[in-house]
């Protein structure tokens, strides 16, 4: 069961299509855990489309346990290294937009 809690903390919980995402689960998977009791979810609908909302921690146990810790462990680091790639592309485009805007005040002083 959940703790006190778990449903309305940030980054707790991931929808279906998230779990897709982030961890390669497809959306039967889910559906077997939910069916075999390892899984707790709650339905939702935005615009009128359904969707599956599962705690992250237990989906995470249940992928341990049917594709393995190895398979896992994996997954989240390239998940995380996607994350770290995109913030690095960020702060490149912050920087050169800096760099130029520097550029320009510095010949606007030279004159």
């Amino acid at each position: 069961m959940a703790e006190y809690g778990e449903w309305t903390r940030k980054g707790a919980t991931l929808s279906d299509v998230s779990a897709k995402a982030e961890y390669g689960m497809s959306q039967d998977c889910i559906v077997k855990g939910i069916k075999t009791g390892k899984l707790e979810y709650r339905e939702g609908s935005i615009w009128g489309n359904p969707y599956l909302r599962v705690l992250r921690s237990q989906l995470e146990q249940y992928i341990a346990e049917e594709l393995g810790k190895d398979y896992l462990l994996r997954v989240k680091n390239q998940t995380e290294l996607r994350k770290v790639k995109r913030e690095m592309a960020g702060l490149k485009k912050k920087l050169q937009g800096l760099q130029e805007r520097k550029n320009a005040l510095e010949v606007s002083l030279d004159k």
